[in-house]
């Protein structure tokens, strides 16, 4: 009676709910209330509290929420309202009656499992709020069950739910009542489910011919597989927030803090987990990435060095928590309410919602298992567009290869570079005078050049791979601090003075837009020359036992044709020199980074020197943007919560500004260059929508980092389904 006159009668709630006396002198109290504020008596007719009853639910229908909630399901804006009317079954009275909630499934693994509560003399839902006097459904040995007390009724319970479950198309949650030892369902629901349990659920759905593979595949959201890659939060867990920032790379760990790389790696030494926490992390910083269990920074964006290369490692990371306090030289991180943390506490870094938490929250581990692997097999029966993977290290390509990824997509080479047998060297080369002496300090770097990426090629069993060849600003290597300064004097056995001098002096305004990519290539050809003379002694090595190898080289920050053509040579000629010297023939490719405007302008020049062209989509978009993809976390949120920006353009492609200039780059590189290969690198490859737009755009394949492989192949695969059925 209360609900009649709260919801159908729409009278003031408070009145009724100051209500509390019991039985007929609470009822007496509502009749009055009711005929108080509706100025009328309560309907005694059955007909008319039906007829109301209806006309509310179709007032509810047509109004503004329920519109704007079925445009966001992808229901028909007009579409009709369905109501079900049946006879009122109690629960209460003599014989067996009660209620409960059944269901054939785990919510949160997905697995066949039948569970639920039951209470006698009940109503509705009341047995999942008495837990201590309501009956498991199954026979358990932790208490009396409704199978023991009345198995006829707990037979036709789970006759109707898999009656339900093959009629509905799906897992239910049905409500039922028993009346007299008679079943009678009330409701059916869909099973709230994880991302884990939606798998398995729609998986089990066409393994038993009741939807199809291409419906089991559009019952699973892309981005939900990343709870399936990643150790999360148990959602039960208590969280102890002490701050956040941007959710750079999912997954959760527990650690201790440190707030140096070199900490980072005694601690792993030591076999004990660390969160890495720095202002922003830098190249130097990669070997401390790789010893943490986490990353948490003060700036940085979607795509900073410590996102781009967490997510890469499959590490969970918060950037751009600049309202936590960063004290480095006391070796303290503030919390957003004043606590203090420091060196060694106990933190959580939650990469998925962006949270930072104090302590060891529980955890619930990765299920990459043969559910997984059926499903994504199906996923990839479907897609057209290639998936590959960006990896820079041995380890990301086996994870690039566990996931299913079809080669590599984009492999960095300058990390490589900062491993302790290679920074002096590295060094050296750049302290060099003269060619003769770059190519001394270069020639050192050959060999474990060579070995990297014989390793990848091996790894990758004759699957493309695409090398990027050298690209940030030399000074990266170069040491900041006055001990880092020190050494590299010493190691050089140079005065502190004439080292410190010549850092400065190769300090640039804007070194994103200085002396990187195919400049430096341009300008210090060594480099280039050893890379390529690396690649190609690699590329024979890993064919001798294996599948033959073409491997593919790419040239970064390419703005101009002519620029192709000088490195172009150099490689060529590189090449040549490599089989005369081995005696063996070896085929490669050649392509181009497009990450400049100019370069998307003049793609049809740039593409008849070029096997391929690859936008890096992160730099694109830097550039068109004028934005520094480190530094525009600290207001992009602003600008998003504005109106500025529908998103984040650095998470989700621009396709109305980016995307614009690479479809003219598509265009005019297929008018150049008909069979040229056309991809995007940058992190927007495994973003679902970019991914649409991708397709439309005719691009041949994305690549992405290793853990959002498997998200890319099945928002892929989803776009092809959506296309065929229309």
């Amino acid at each position: 009676m209360t609900a009649y006159a709260i919801h159908v009668a729409r009278l003031d709630p408070d009145v009724f709910e100051e209500i509390d006396a019991p039985g007929q002198e609470g009822l007496s109290e509502v009749l009055r209330c009711y005929e108080e504020e509706a100025e009328e008596p309560f309907p005694q007719d059955p007909a008319v509290q039906l007829a109301e009853v209806l006309r509310s639910m179709a007032r509810a229908w047509e109004g503004t929420t329920a519109r704007l909630l079925r445009q966001a399901k992808g229901a028909p804006m007009d579409a009709g309202l369905g109501l079900i009317v049946q006879e009122m079954a109690l629960g209460v009275g003599d014989g067996e009656c009660g209620s409960g909630v059944l269901q054939l499934v785990n919510s949160e693994t997905g697995l066949p499992q039948i569970t639920g509560r039951y209470l006698s003399q009940s109503q509705g839902r009341e047995a999942l709020k008495c837990e201590r006097s309501s009956l498991f459904l199954e026979r358990d040995p932790r208490g009396p069950s409704l199978e023991e007390q009345a198995p006829d009724a707990f037979r036709k319970l789970k006759e109707y739910a898999a009656l339900m479950r093959e009629k509905l198309r799906a897992e239910m949650q049905i409500e039922f009542t028993i009346e007299n030892g008679q079943v009678h369902i009330l409701d059916g629901v869909r099973v709230k489910r994880s991302p884990r349990a939606a798998l398995r659920i729609a998986l089990r759905l066409a393994e038993d011919g009741i939807i199809s593979r291409q419906e089991a595949l559009t019952r699973v959201e892309p981005r939900g597989l990343t709870e399936l890659l990643h150790r999360q939060l148990d959602p039960e867990a208590e969280r102890d927030r002490i701050g956040g920032g941007v959710a750079a790379s999912p997954g959760a760990a527990t650690g201790r803090i440190v707030f140096s790389s070199s900490e980072a790696q005694a601690s792993a030494a030591r076999g004990e987990n660390c969160i890495l926490v720095r202002r922003e992390t830098s190249p130097e910083d990669v070997r401390g990435m790789h010893a943490a269990v986490a990353v948490l920074t003060e700036r940085g964006g979607m795509t900073s060095h410590a996102a781009v290369i967490g997510r890469g490692l499959g590490l969970p990371c918060v950037v751009g928590a600049a309202r936590m306090g960063f004290r480095h030289n006391s070796k303290r991180l503030v919390a957003e309410d004043g606590r203090e943390f420091g060196e060694g506490d106990i933190i959580t870094v939650d990469g998925t919602s962006g949270q930072v938490l104090a302590g060891a929250p529980k955890m619930i581990e990765a299920a990459l298992d043969d559910a997984f692997q059926t499903f994504m097999s199906w996923a990839d029966e479907e897609r057209d567009i290639g998936v590959r993977a960006n990896a820079d290290t041995p380890a990301d390509a086996a994870t690039a290869r566990n996931f299913a990824a079809q080669g590599i997509g984009l492999c960095r080479t300058e990390h490589m570079f900062f491993e302790a047998d290679r920074i002096t060297p590295m060094r050296e080369m750049i302290f060099a005078d003269s060619p003769e002496d770059r190519k001394a300090a270069l020639a050192r770097l050959l060999p474990m050049q060579r070995a990297d990426f014989t390793e990848l090629f091996r790894i990758m069993e004759g699957m493309p791979v695409c090398i990027r060849l050298f690209d940030p600003p030399l000074h990266e290597f170069l040491p900041s601090d006055r001990a880092g300064l020190r050494d590299l004097a010493e190691a050089l056995d140079l005065p502190v003075s004439d080292v410190t001098r010549r850092v400065e002096s190769m300090g640039e305004y804007n070194p994103m837009l200085g002396m990187r990519g195919v400049r430096l290539g341009i300008a210090v050809p060594e480099i280039y020359d050893m890379q390529a003379r690396a690649i190609f002694e690699a590329t024979l090595e890993a064919s001798r036992d294996g599948a033959p190898v073409v491997p593919e080289i790419m040239l970064p920050l390419v703005s101009a044709c002519r620029e192709v053509e000088l490195v172009r040579t150099r490689i060529d000629a590189v090449a040549a020199a490599v089989r005369n010297e081995r005696g063996r023939e070896f085929d490669y490719s050649l392509g181009v980074m497009v990450e400049t405007p100019r370069a998307c302008l003049r793609a049809d020049e740039i593409a008849q020197h070029a096997h391929f062209l690859s936008f890096g989509t992160n730099d694109l978009t830097q550039m068109t943007y004028g934005l520094s993809r480190d530094d525009a976390g600290r207001f992009m949120s602003d600008y998003v919560q504005q109106g500025v920006f529908a998103e984040d353009p650095f998470h989700r492609l621009d396709s109305d500004g980016v995307g614009e200039l690479i479809r003219i780059g598509v265009a005019r590189g297929r008018e150049g260059n008909g069979g040229v290969m056309l991809s995007i690198c940058g992190e927007h490859g495994g973003d679902p929508d970019s991914i649409a737009f991708c397709r439309d755009a005719g691009i041949d394949y994305v690549s992405c980092s290793p853990f959002r492989v498997p998200v890319a192949r099945l928002a892929a695969a989803q776009l092809a389904i959506r296309d065929k059925i229309g």
